[in-house]
């Protein structure tokens, strides 16, 4: 009897030894239909993260990498105020044009999404091949015009609504009273609408990033194949 078993359990390990030589079978090639309906799903994910992300309070003011700063037309506005001990009305400022982007990059899904129902397989296979930031590349290319006509608006609205315009008027009015000074007026809408578009397009180029080079963020099998065979 223990014979047998040890005959038992020794060609099971030679059976275990054996699969484990068989070569594995190759992955069956992604089809057309696939690596479109792949490359879709990166980008609605991309822009889904990154809107996630930019359209909640503090989602520009507390980034570093998007955060809009005192327009550079007002820094000697900023330096002269504040050497006057005004900081608080530049702050109260600074916030609210960071607000008005915040509330803009929200309208962004819906056009993006436009532009990639657009798509076409040359475009997708591109964008799959091409370098880590082909997909925004693309999404510039394609929505930036749209952005503009959007946000601009909500721009304006913002501006006035969370007291931008107010809030600039209250720091030129300060500052164009100071003696010998040259009189300010940057405008505004233009500044911050660009401002937010550019922002936003930094995240959604960090989040493709993520979606090529870490498997973690792939979070769908189709993904999961899609770039593990790309890369």
């Amino acid at each position: 009897m223990k014979k047998f078993i040890i005959l038992l359990v020794f060609g099971a390990l030679t059976a275990c030894d054996v699969l484990n030589q068989l070569p594995t079978m190759p992955q069956q090639p992604l089809t057309n239909q696939e690596v479109a309906t792949g490359l879709k799903q990166a980008l609605e994910i991309g822009i889904q993260n990154a809107v996630k992300l930019t359209s909640v309070q503090d989602g520009f003011f507390k980034n570093k990498l998007i955060t809009i700063p005192i327009p550079e037309e007002a820094k000697k506005v900023e330096t002269t105020l504040r050497n006057m001990g005004m900081s608080a009305v530049i702050d109260k400022f600074h916030v609210s044009m960071n607000r008005a982007a915040e509330e803009a990059s929200g309208e962004a899904v819906d056009i993006f999404k436009a532009a990639i129902m657009q798509l076409t397989f040359q475009d997708v296979v591109s964008i799959w091949k091409g370098d880590v930031h082909a997909a925004t590349d693309y999404l510039k290319k394609t929505s930036t015009a749209q952005l503009e006509a959007t946000f601009r608006p909500i721009v304006r609205k913002t501006i006035e609504s969370n007291g931008v315009a107010k809030n600039w008027k209250d720091v030129a009015d300060i500052y164009n009273k100071v003696p010998f000074v040259q009189p300010v007026n940057p405008d505004l809408e233009t500044y911050v609408t660009q401002r937010a578009i550019d922002g936003l397009f930094v995240m959604v180029a960090q989040e493709e990033e993520r979606i090529r080079e870490d498997p973690a963020a792939r979070t769908t099998d189709l993904l999961k194949r899609m770039f593990g065979v790309n890369n």
